[in-house]
């Protein structure tokens, strides 16, 4: 078979499933797979501690006295913190890198989670909650663009797919581990114990972070074949380090003023609007699915509770196949278009089987349906890996910030939607169909949009923009 390589420009680099590629592979160290362990434990940290008013807020608003209005404003505060800080989270780990701004954002976002659990003991709560919600919001904005830089630096192509969708399997890790154990701390000792025990745990993961996260470059235990792997595989193992070469349009660091040049390539605003449409539908399953079975097919709250829990089970197995997967075809086609969007299209599509509820009348079969979306879901979730994949060198970092911006603004936009169509039609008809059509939008997007799947390089956007 005639082996294309998958390389930087103006590096050499061995086809990958190449005989050095492979003996490189046999003979390497491991290391890279405690990386990928140390970001999926902070990307559930992060999703545990956003999540912790939600497993506290029932006992803490019954005991300080905040309305069900003033909680829901609780939890969007955290939100439009998010997204407004996405962008300056990436050019902060382009700027200082992913060790330093992960640390730094770790221990502040621990440090507010255990100011929540204390609030009582200083008064005016609800602002105080407010402003620490918001915070939480700021100081948890580098994970997205900080662990993208990490996939860059850490996994060559061919192990991309694998790396990010067991990265995105946080969430469901979270959901499955911290859940429960902050369940247990608000039934044993209190709803202050959730927020404290969690921060405490978040300081310590901080010192982890900062003690076992280096380039691969610096690593002092790693050794040249892991690094030669990693390397030929178009793996960004000095990101940190590199220094713009004389002439270049871009010198130095990437600034903030630059964000505008990455809505240049069409590629990755084919790949901005596939992410806008795939967290729309995750946002229907985190905020009105459960309210879905209890009002629209009868089940009852301890009932939707358990059964809730069965599609997002599915969409775990969906996001961890998708990546192996992904990467079996990267080692099979040598193209990366192929690696990456056939797994990308297939699950967004079988995302948008959610519409086929407003024609099924059996419990069961909705069920299924929707378990079968929501595996479509995690299998076309493998956005981070393509941006590791794609992004240009100096702005890796700035562009998952916007890649997880334009995600999140769903997060704001799904909710409030999908309240107003319950409220003109009475049913969830429409809201189906609405959330569905984001699958069908995705796919367009990846077949029609996104074009060639390649590192972009920010001299391209400047000579002939929207042409990649």
């Amino acid at each position: 078979m005639n082996q294309r390589s998958i390389h930087l420009p103006g590096e050499a680099a061995a086809p990958i499933g190449s005989v050095d590629s492979q003996t490189a592979a046999r003979t390497a160290t491991r290391y890279r797979y405690l990386i990928l362990t140390l970001i999926t434990i902070v990307l559930a940290l992060s999703s545990g501690d956003r999540a912790a008013i939600s497993v506290a807020g029932s006992d803490m608003s019954k005991e300080l006295g905040i309305s069900s209005v003033e909680m829901g404003y609780l939890f969007s505060a955290f939100s439009w913190a998010y997204v407004v800080f996405l962008i300056p989270a990436g050019w902060l780990s382009d700027r200082f890198g992913s060790k330093k701004t992960l640390t730094a954002a770790i221990a502040l976002w621990s440090v507010f989670t255990v100011a929540m659990g204390l609030v009582h003991f200083i008064g005016m709560v609800v602002p105080l909650l407010l402003a620490l919600r918001f915070m939480l919001g700021v100081a948890e904005s580098p994970v997205g663009p900080g662990c993208t830089r990490v996939i860059a630096s850490w996994f060559p192509s061919s192990e991309r797919g694998m790396a990010g969708a067991i990265f995105n399997s946080a969430q469901y890790i979270s959901l499955a581990f911290f859940t429960p154990l902050m369940g247990w701390l608000c039934f044993r000792f209190g709803w202050e114990y959730v927020f404290i025990v969690m921060g405490l745990v978040g300081l310590v993961i901080a010192l982890v972070w900062w003690k076992l996260y280096y380039l691969p470059v610096k690593h002092p235990r790693m050794n040249s074949a892991e690094l030669d792997y990693i390397r030929t595989g178009e793996g960004l193992v000095d990101l940190e380090s590199r220094q713009a070469a004389p002439g270049d349009a871009f010198k130095g660091r990437s600034q903030l003023a630059e964000v505008g040049l990455l809505f240049k390539s069409r590629m990755l605003v084919g790949m901005f609007i596939s992410q806008y449409c795939v967290s729309a539908i995750t946002w229907f399953y985190v905020t009105w699915f459960p309210i879905y079975l209890v009002k629209e097919r009868g089940f009852d709250i301890l009932q939707a509770g358990l059964v809730a829990s069965i599609p997002a089970l599915c969409g775990l197995v969906g996001a961890v196949s998708s990546g192996f997967f992904s990467d079996w075809l990267v080692r099979r086609t040598q193209s990366l278009s192929i690696a990456r969007k056939t797994p990308i299209v297939t699950g967004v599509l079988l995302s948008s089987s959610m519409m086929l509820c407003n024609y099924v009348d059996s419990q069961v079969l909705v069920i299924a349906v929707m378990s079968l979306a929501f595996f479509g879901k995690g299998f076309g979730n493998l956005g981070f890996s393509v941006v590791a994949d794609t992004a240009p060198r100096e702005m890796v970092g700035m562009t998952g910030g916007v890649f997880n911006a334009m995600g999140n603004i769903a997060g704001i936009v799904t909710p409030v939607v999908i309240g107003y169509l319950l409220h003109s039609s009475g049913s969830f008809n429409s809201a189906l169909l609405y959330v569905g059509a984001h699958g069908l939008l995705a796919a367009f997007s990846y077949l029609f949009i996104v074009g060639r799947i390649q590192r972009l390089q920010l001299s391209d956007l400047t000579v002939n923009p929207l042409s990649r």
